[in-house]
């Protein structure tokens, strides 16, 4: 009898395997300017394989959408002073401790929306998650994400315009960047909003989600598997007094505006000579202090 000949499958864990579709992807993409290069680290083209089940092909048209995105969007030289007054209520921030695991946690707090502008909390979003990135341990690639709903109305709730550009930015240019979501204390009235952000989500992302309550000591649990209750604040039901200093934090994302500008400005340079392309260079970050010390005072 004829044998029927089946395809081989594709093994996630097996080491040979993955380095093989890594290497393949990088052969497909061909030459890179050296920001992009800088961009596709071993462990970026593992990310965008994995959003993709590990085909070469549909990761070589996700990762080049990236390049384009991140050539026209420049995310990594967008500077604090641009962006500060967006977090002056400290709805969004990089949070002072860390999961379980190392990983960045980011905490974000919907009811203290201070803005209107599309732009500049699109930008906001895309230059906390440039920070979140830059703040990870080394050999880990994900975040956590701490989301807290109290005192949060429909009033609150961002344009489905903002809401869509977000969830596109978040899936198609930083894949497998999440590694769980929590949604602290949602109202009722959130599960009509949550509907709608579902329809702009992948399944793997929707399946990171996790709706705690603090009076609900089972889904607290479940937090707590991940964060330390030690280093959470009092306010999300841990023992840390911490909170958000609007001044504090300043200072900080002024020191990453730094480091960040030294890990890409090389590059730019790079591409500038090499290729001919018009970069636009890192600013003068030192400088900007004083911007900030200003609006501080």
């Amino acid at each position: 009898m004829f044998r029927r000949k089946h395809a081989s499958q594709f093994d996630s864990s097996d080491a040979d395997q993955r380095e093989a579709k890594i290497n393949e992807l990088k052969a497909a993409l061909g030459p890179l300017s050296a920001r992009n290069e800088k961009y596709c680290s071993v462990a970026c083209l593992a990310r965008y394989l994995e959003a993709r089940n590990w085909n070469v092909a549909k990761s070589r048209k996700m990762l080049e959408e990236s390049l384009k995105w991140r050539a026209a969007y420049r995310p990594e030289d967008i500077r604090w002073p641009e962006v500060s007054v967006e977090a002056e209520t400290g709805k969004m921030y990089r949070a002072g401790f860390r999961d379980r695991e190392g990983r960045t946690v980011l905490i974000m707090a919907p009811a203290k929306q201070n803005t209107s502008s599309h732009e500049g909390q699109i930008r906001f979003l895309v230059y906390t998650l440039e920070n979140a990135v830059l703040s990870l341990p080394e050999g880990q690639e994900k975040m956590v994400w701490l989301i807290d709903f109290t005192g949060w109305t429909m009033a609150n709730a961002v344009p489905i315009k903002t809401a869509r550009e977000t969830t596109s930015i978040l899936q198609n240019h930083y894949p497998e960047r999440l590694a769980v979501a929590f949604l602290f204390n949602p109202p009722k009235v959130f599960e009509a909003f949550w509907k709608i952000v579902k329809y702009f989500l992948d399944p793997k992302s929707i399946e990171k989600v996790k709706f705690v309550y603090l009076k609900d000591e089972e889904s607290m649990k479940i937090m707590h598997k991940y964060i330390d209750p030690k280093v959470l604040p009092v306010e999300f039901g841990g023992k840390s007094n911490a909170v958000y200093n609007h001044e504090e934090y300043s200072e900080l994302m002024t020191k990453d505006d730094i480091k960040m500008a030294s890990i890409w400005t090389t590059e730019a340079k790079s591409d500038h000579v090499n290729h001919g392309i018009s970069e636009t260079l890192a600013p003068d970050v030192t400088s900007q202090h004083s911007l900030i010390a200003a609006r501080a005072s």
